[in-house]
């Protein structure tokens, strides 16, 4: 039905279920493309649903877990993680979106989401699950996306590339303080 249909070209368009299917795609990817301030919202709209996940699982399932467990001298106040949070979401929505604009590379774009959603599920599995052990694996993968998208971006964008600096700085941290919490636990 759609064997040359690799891309979106004119021989896909051609059959009739083709937009169907894959026309929503098409449609996003267009305006996307076409107007910079919307691809920015929708960016941003994405990553902090991200987050919004991770908070809502944050502030769901931490308690009383979170107090009974052993934590290290250098875990940082609670209050410190909201600010932080929103300026490096902030930061990294900005960092993809300037390669976005720049590029309209999608396998980044790709990147980027796949890399958020360990990102929004390391809340899930640590606070949520309680799977210190499980949260750790999920942080190294996080590691391995920022390094990923950084290295993408550092030939493309280097504004980009300083924006993640902050974000992989703060997920090094996280991946002690996690490290801490499993081996103290």
């Amino acid at each position: 039905l759609f064997s040359n249909c690799f891309t979106y070209s004119t021989a896909c368009s051609s059959n009739p279920y083709f937009f169907l299917i894959f026309g929503h795609k098409l449609v996003i990817y267009y305006y996307m493309a076409k107007n910079k301030y919307l691809s920015l919202f929708l960016i941003l709209l994405i990553t902090f649903i991200a987050s919004t996940i991770g908070s809502f699982t944050t502030a769901s399932f931490k308690e009383p877990w979170y107090s009974e467990i052993i934590l290290p001298s250098f875990n940082p106040p609670s209050w410190v993680f909201a600010p932080v949070w929103t300026t490096l979401y902030i930061m990294m929505a900005i960092a993809i979106w300037k390669i976005w604009i720049n590029s309209f590379d999608l396998k980044i774009l790709k990147l980027y989401f796949v890399h958020l959603f360990f990102n929004g599920t390391w809340s899930i599995v640590f606070f949520g699950f309680h799977q210190i052990g499980l949260a750790l694996i999920n942080l190294i993968i996080i590691l391995f996306f920022i390094i990923l998208l950084m290295k993408n971006y550092f030939n493309r964008d280097k504004i980009s590339f300083y924006l993640m600096t902050p974000y992989l700085l703060w997920s090094s941290y996280a991946l002690i303080l996690n490290s801490s919490i499993f081996i103290l636990n």
